[in-house]
């Protein structure tokens, strides 16, 4: 793969199908997977290994995740809220599990049904697990920081307590940590302060990728105050789908079409080729019909070079 300055991760298969109640036919999930690596996306969060009767989307989860392995050059990630769900995770051979810890407790209970303590021993769990297996067997632990920014049920969070549950998240056994703007709160100066303050209590290297979401039409104003300041990981969702069913409001995650035409027009390299991600999104307009697609630049296609 060519040098890229910024890796686009694509979250659509996992937080943008979480949100919607329409089942995506197994065969369409190997394919919209298939054509976003041919695209160039080199990071694709497949899906989550949750429970099946809470989130019928993810049944088929082992199959694509699997599948997804297949892919030559692609990284995998999941997200697993528990043991299990790793332990799930560890039998498909995934390069990255994704732990969610929501920093407004409130929202931690609806979305995972546990305290800030009780996630953390969940994660001390899943790094255990994880340490039995050979060190080129390993995984890589993120440990994401949900409502980092602002929750649709508590209000405002503090930002010393993102610190401090990015610093526990660390000494509980995580490479890194990422910060989700999970309710489409944060503006771009909170964004630059937030990841300034996490940086100064963990270092930059385990703190390189945010989440974002266009709730309220801050999403890629937000993601040039994370370029500016020097992250080079941005999640997004193709079609702009998903959410967060736990928090309500909480809609929009940023465009993965408009977020590569924004990066690759103020001249930063994302090795994803347009017209290939435009092919992706054919898929996901195909297999789910009944879904809205959002995404200025597809409508409007690429400006005459």
């Amino acid at each position: 793969m060519n040098k890229i300055d910024i890796e686009v991760s694509e979250v659509g298969p996992r937080d943008g199908l979480q949100s919607i109640s329409q089942i995506m036919p197994t065969e369409a999930k190997k394919l919209w997977i298939k054509a976003l690596a041919l695209a160039g996306i080199p990071e694709i969060e497949v899906g989550s290994f949750v429970p099946v009767r809470i989130f019928p989307q993810f049944a088929d989860m082992m199959e694509v995740a699997q599948y997804a392995r297949t892919i030559e050059g692609l990284k995998v990630a999941v997200l697993v809220p528990n043991l299990k769900g790793a332990e799930n995770a560890i039998k498909a051979d995934v390069h990255k599990l994704t732990i969610p810890m929501s920093v407004s407790e409130t929202h931690s209970l609806r979305n995972v049904n546990r305290t800030h303590e009780q996630m953390l021993d969940e994660v001390k769990s899943i790094v255990n697990l994880i340490r039995q297996l050979p060190v080129d067997e390993r995984p890589v632990i993120e440990g994401a920081l949900s409502t980092a920014f602002g929750c649709t049920i508590e209000g405002s969070v503090p930002e010393d307590r993102v610190v401090e549950l990015a610093e526990a998240l660390m000494e509980a056994g995580c490479d890194e940590v990422g910060l989700s703007d999970t309710t489409g709160y944060a503006n771009p100066v909170q964004v630059k302060r937030l990841i300034g303050k996490v940086w100064t209590a963990i270092g930059r290297e385990h703190l390189t990728g945010i989440h974002l979401h266009n709730t309220r039409g801050q999403g890629l104003a937000n993601v040039l105050a994370a370029v500016e300041v020097g992250l080079t990981t941005i999640d997004s969702s193709m079609g702009g789908i998903g959410g967060c069913p736990a928090a309500p409001g909480a809609s929009g995650n940023i465009v993965t079409e408009d977020l590569v035409f924004l990066l690759e027009a103020m001249g930063l390299k994302t090795g994803i080729d347009f017209d290939k991600l435009m092919a992706a999104r054919n898929v996901v307009a195909t297999a789910l019909p009944d879904v809205e697609l959002y995404g200025f630049t597809p409508d409007a296609g690429l400006p005459l070079s």
